[in-house]
């Protein structure tokens, strides 16, 4: 499963993107728990302490947001394209 991450998530994971060998289906909550596992620090960027998703970071399925969706619930597959995206700010 295919995992495309942005601007600060890049530097914690090493690229683009992250390939996580999961077996289908999954859920947006275990896709992230595993790719905690591979990259620990993401852990402190994603979740806040109660293990809810922080309110800035944005994640998509298929080019919708979880929260149109079913949340961490939300249901994904090998062939789904997820996106995380960081609190980003401008000026």
């Amino acid at each position: 499963m295919q995992i495309k991450v942005f601007a600060n998530f890049r530097e914690i994971c090493g690229g683009k993107s992250v390939t996580l060998d999961l077996t289908p289906p999954q859920t947006v909550a275990s896709v992230l728990d595993a790719l905690i596992d591979q990259y620990p620090p993401m852990k402190e960027e994603l979740f806040t302490e109660q293990k809810t998703l922080k309110p800035l970071v944005h994640v998509f399925v298929n080019g919708q947001n979880i929260i149109h969706l079913d949340g961490l619930k939300t249901k994904v597959e090998s062939k789904d394209e997820i996106a995380l995206f960081p609190p980003v700010a401008g000026g």
